[in-house]
């Protein structure tokens, strides 16, 4: 049965001409870059490796030349063109000289995706889940019981889907309180914490992001949007303190919660001062708040940093793109203060003018985490029970592509660090 597999594979991949490969433009060319990340993504599941020509043409991907490749990017409307061995050595000549901020990243093996989110239906949509349903990479849905459970070793990758992981659900207690699903929410949640030993919901999820940041520690991929990174590093910075009120957890909150926060717990902010008004719709002073920030939907970009390939890889990744300033949107967490950013952490995109970063990446242990202020690139701002975003419509969405470089970063071939 393996042998009949394994012909079966190499049937599928039999080459269509010898020695050429399949070039994938990601510039302005490509008629739909979100599925081209997708097909990026299969073909390494097939167990081939391909190559991401970072800086060149957008960053473009080299695949190998096989008819169920060229189906595949024929289906999905990617563009694409045959190119010899020879135009691929000149591609290759030009990118490794020294002058040239470009590289070739050998990407391996397909990561395998968890996003963690409740089972339940919500009443709002995920702009991770969204872009790979439509660019067609498989992921598991997980959520407290599978952390608890230690299975997040099973993942290379990581999502955090819209979440508030300070226990205070979502803030939403002015808005929401009385509406069906937020009831709910509330019974499962404080049934998972019993579960688990533990009086307040408060308490399981600082449990689950101990668990998360052991996972990044030991080499995971970790990715989160919106209110899930704020909420991220104030549950960890909350570790030992009361900063719920009695409609989220049953008794009052610390009054001097501000002064006992344990900064050097978080991974991308230190010196935030926190909102305890249990009816404002905000956790800190991290989030650029649109009064402070001057914007309107016509004027509210943001803009890449170019990093250099050959020396910081793992950046330029991150940040490959067809435009380098992308179009602003919201979320219950938009942006970050700068001046809230601990030193150590790499801005890849920022709104200079009002002193705000909107993609953060960082290391913890022998892993990576990026966050993405906002909650959809192509809505500018989403509200509860709005449809969710038909990406058919935004194929080029130079914001849904910060996404998938993060889905594709964790299959890059490791390189020796040069600084």
């Amino acid at each position: 049965m393996v042998r009949r597999l394994l012909w079966v594979c190499l049937l599928l991949f039999q080459t269509t001409a010898y020695a050429n490969r399949i070039f994938v433009p990601m510039d302005e060319t490509q008629k739909n870059h979100l599925k081209a990340y997708g097909v990026a993504y299969w073909v390494l599941a097939q167990g081939f490796e391909i190559e991401w020509l970072l800086n060149y043409k957008g960053g473009s991907f080299v695949l190998p030349a096989a008819t169920a490749v060229e189906n595949r990017l024929l289906s999905r409307n990617v563009s694409y063109r045959i190119i010899s061995e020879a135009e691929y050595n000149e591609i290759v000549a030009l990118i490794s000289r020294p002058d040239v901020n470009m590289d070739v990243m050998k990407l391996e093996k397909a990561p395998k995706i968890a996003v963690y989110s409740p089972k339940s239906k919500q009443p709002w949509d995920d702009a991770v889940t969204l872009v790979l349903t439509y660019a067609e990479i498989p992921y598991d849905v997980i959520f407290d019981d599978e952390v608890m459970q230690d299975k997040l070793v099973e993942y290379d990758w990581l999502h955090l889907h819209h979440e508030d992981f300070t226990g205070q659900y979502g803030k939403f207690y002015a808005a929401y309180r009385n509406q069906p699903w937020y009831i709910q929410q509330q019974k499962e949640f404080e049934a998972t914490a019993r579960r688990y030993g533990f009086k307040k919901v408060s308490q399981l999820k600082l449990a689950v992001v101990k668990r998360i940041r052991e996972y990044v520690a030991g080499g995971g991929f970790l990715f989160a949007m919106c209110s899930a990174t704020d909420t991220y590093d104030i549950a960890l910075a909350a570790e030992g303190v009361d900063i719920c009120e009695s409609m989220y957890d049953g008794d009052p909150a610390d009054p001097n919660a501000q002064s006992k926060l344990h900064f050097e717990n978080c991974f991308a902010f230190h010196n935030f001062t926190l909102v305890m008004n249990p009816y404002q719709y905000e956790y800190s002073n991290i989030d650029n708040q649109s009064y402070e920030r001057g914007v309107t939907e016509e004027n509210d970009y943001f803009t890449l940093f170019q990093f250099s390939a050959k020396w910081d890889p793992v950046p330029t990744m991150l940040t490959q793109n067809h435009v380098h300033v992308i179009k602003g949107f919201m979320g219950q967490t938009t942006a970050y203060k700068k001046q809230l950013i601990k030193p150590d952490v790499v801005i890849m995109g920022e709104n200079k003018a009002i002193g705000e970063a909107r993609y953060i990446h960082g290391v913890y242990g022998k892993g990576f985490w990026t966050f993405y202020g906002g909650h959809d690139p192509e809505d500018y701002q989403h509200f509860v029970y709005e449809e969710p975003t038909d990406l058919s419509l935004y194929p080029n969405s130079p914001g849904y592509r910060l996404i998938l470089n993060n889905v594709l970063f964790p299959a890059a071939k490791k390189k020796k660090k040069k600084t």
